[in-house]
């Protein structure tokens, strides 16, 4: 499986040595679930589904997320306070 066609999750977990068959059967999540989590952009891990891969893996939930969240940060401060349209 190519690189480029792994999720972020994907990425993280094709770093571990777990087979994702191994991941299903320790989490219950099914095969073709965490297939999808591997491979599908438009799959999106549940709270639940990152917490149980966590303890899978022996890692702290806080690991995955800050793998997966990366990217995300707060907008600028001067725009807090400012209302969008959508309020």
């Amino acid at each position: 499986m190519e690189k480029e066609t792994l999720t972020l999750l994907g990425l993280y977990l094709s770093r571990k040595p777990l087979s994702q068959a191994k991941l299903a059967r320790r989490t219950g999540i099914s095969k073709d679930r965490i297939s999808k989590l591997h491979v599908d952009i438009k799959s999106r891990p549940t709270a639940e589904e990152i917490y149980l891969i966590a303890l899978a893996v022996d890692v702290p939930y806080a690991e995955i997320m800050d793998f997966l969240c990366k990217d995300l940060k707060l907008r600028p401060e001067d725009e807090w306070d400012k209302k969008s349209k959508k309020d």
